[in-house]
């Protein structure tokens, strides 16, 4: 599996830290500490600045000097006169790479920016774990993870409650803020659609930016609510009871890829669905009733369980061709999809039962 971290050839090293554990690509460092974000800017490598610089084209007569494999020292001879209207370069200033090309109007949040505003939600940065952080390709983009101090017990379970940063400096994504619980015995993102809650949040990179970053933690109304909502919620499918029918229904409609599968569900013709489609629920189905981390009394034959057969299977089973594809899936696509399909259904099982996973 490609790790895609970016590789500083001045310094030797990875951007890539971890605390304690050794990740899976087994590049960065890895620390026994959890580190102060002055500490964790530096371990991660992002200790560096972007500049937003005028982007140049050079004329017909320097493009034919450019292009002629005989020319000597052409770069000397060729003047980068002609500035290209409305377009700039985002620009690593430790190693001059570029890293984009942007508009007028795109505005660059350096990397202590997003470490400045993770201290701030708890006071300074008392309490909260820089757990991971790192930067992609080149430096394009930025990870960042921090384990904040209140935990959700279900039971035996503990999960414990995240924040998760990226940010870009090649003008393709915005600046995106999620509150995102881990359940720790499988490492396993529980994403929920908590009805009018924010739970995730994207800043364009405009002039406002930093301003709207510093009004991120009012926005998400992290420290506590969401938080005890996810408790509440969780504990309470704990004590639900689901035979395994409805688990392989619930299965069904959350992994359903499009309205023909549904369809097909719904008027008893599920042979006609993919065979992909079909070993995918198999999959799922098997990590819901034999999976070690299945096994507990809270887990095992409640609504509780059948949600984590759904997340677990899409983040420890499933396939993905790089971390970063797999990243990318869990917190805005397809597993991050699966996920709210699957919270909802759990969610109207929990008020109505079996009713909510019919297809009349």
């Amino acid at each position: 599996m490609a790790h895609n971290l970016s590789f500083n050839e001045k310094t030797g090293l990875h951007s890539f830290f971890s605390v304690k554990e050794k990740p899976w690509h087994g590049l960065g460092q890895i620390i026994s500490d959890y580190p102060t974000s002055s500490q964790a800017i530096k371990y991660a490598g992002l200790d560096y600045e972007v500049e937003k610089r005028p982007l140049f084209t050079v004329s017909s007569s320097d493009f034919a000097t450019f292009n002629d494999p005989n020319a000597d020292d052409y770069f000397d001879e060729i003047n980068p006169n002609i500035l290209i209207p409305n377009r700039w370069t985002t620009v690593r200033t430790d190693t001059d790479e570029t890293l984009g090309i942007v508009g007028n109007d795109y505005n660059v949040v350096q990397n202590i920016d997003a470490f400045a505003f993770l201290d701030s939600i708890v006071g300074n940065g008392d309490g909260l774990m820089y757990e991971t952080a790192g930067a992609l390709g080149i430096g394009e983009r930025i990870f960042i993870t921090v384990k904040l101090p209140q935990f959700i017990r279900v039971g035996n379970d503990l999960i414990e409650n995240y924040l998760f940063v990226t940010s870009s400096h090649d003008g393709l994504n915005s600046i995106t803020v999620a509150f995102t619980p881990i359940r720790i015995v499988c490492n396993n993102t529980l994403n929920a659609a908590l009805g009018q809650a924010v739970s995730a949040i994207k800043i364009k990179h405009t002039s406002n930016a930093i301003a709207k970053l510093d009004q991120a933690t009012q926005l998400l109304g992290i420290t506590n609510s969401l938080s005890n909502q996810l408790n509440q919620i969780f504990n309470k499918w704990s004590r639900i009871r689901i035979n395994d029918n409805d688990v392989k229904r619930l299965v069904q409609l959350a992994m359903a890829p499009n309205k023909e599968t549904i369809h097909n569900l719904k008027v008893g013709q599920e042979d006609n669905n993919s065979t992909t489609f079909k070993n995918r629920v198999n999959s799922v189905l098997d990590y819901a009733f034999s999976h070690p981390t299945q096994q507990d009394d809270t887990t095992k034959g409640t609504l509780w369980g059948a949600f984590n057969a759904v997340t677990g299977f899409c983040q420890n089973v499933k396939k993905f061709s790089s971390q970063e594809n797999k990243l990318n899936s869990i917190m805005t696509g397809k597993s991050f999809e699966i996920s709210q399909s699957a919270y909802k259904l759990c969610s109207n099982f929990a008020y109505d039962g079996a009713t909510a996973l019919q297809l009349n």
